[in-house]
């Protein structure tokens, strides 16, 4: 029979990935408290939140808050990472981390985006795509070139007629 404990921390899990976009998980072993405090430090920066938790409370509290649990990255000492903010942008600290020299030990697993279950190779690919500012910039310059050519177009007639006139001023200006 389970402990009121094991309750408890099931439920603080929970409370710890409700709502968020994407749950990662990594290995830490072998990692000094300094850095990973350190790497909790940058990841709260990206917006989510690392936490070391035991893999059946885990996979429990990701059940219960309608995540796909992604048995094959469920074992050994597992860091879970929930990201409330921009998925990249925390895959992309995660990926900058473990390429550090001396951050060998943290070892990307993959993880869940959405109810997609990810491999290390997917997880790497969305760090390296832009940042979702950057994503929107994007779009909205996509969208504002053909406004911005139209108006060229318009305005190269005006622009003609007063270039046009004003040749027409400096020759009568000449001929006086």
């Amino acid at each position: 029979m389970p402990s009121q404990a094991n309750y408890q921390k099931v439920e603080m899990l929970r409370e710890k990935i409700k709502g968020a976009q994407a749950v990662f998980v990594c290995e830490y072993r072998g990692l000094t408290v300094e850095k990973i405090t350190k790497l909790r430090a940058q990841i709260r920066g990206a917006g989510g939140e690392m936490t070391v938790a035991k893999n059946t409370l885990m996979s429990i509290a990701l059940k219960e808050e309608g995540f796909p649990v992604p048995e094959g990255l469920m074992s050994g000492p597992n860091g879970f990472t929930a990201v409330h903010g921009d998925p990249a942008a925390v895959a992309k600290v995660l990926k900058d981390f473990a390429k550090e020299k001396g951050n060998e030990a943290l070892i990307i697993k993959g993880g869940i985006l959405g109810d997609k279950i990810l491999d290390v190779k997917q997880l790497l690919a969305l760090a390296d795509l832009p940042s979702r500012e950057v994503l929107l910039a994007q779009v909205v310059g996509t969208m504002a070139a053909p406004i911005r050519g139209l108006v060229t177009v318009l305005s190269g007639p005006a622009r003609g007629l007063v270039t046009c006139l004003s040749q027409i001023k400096d020759q009568k200006e000449k001929a006086a």
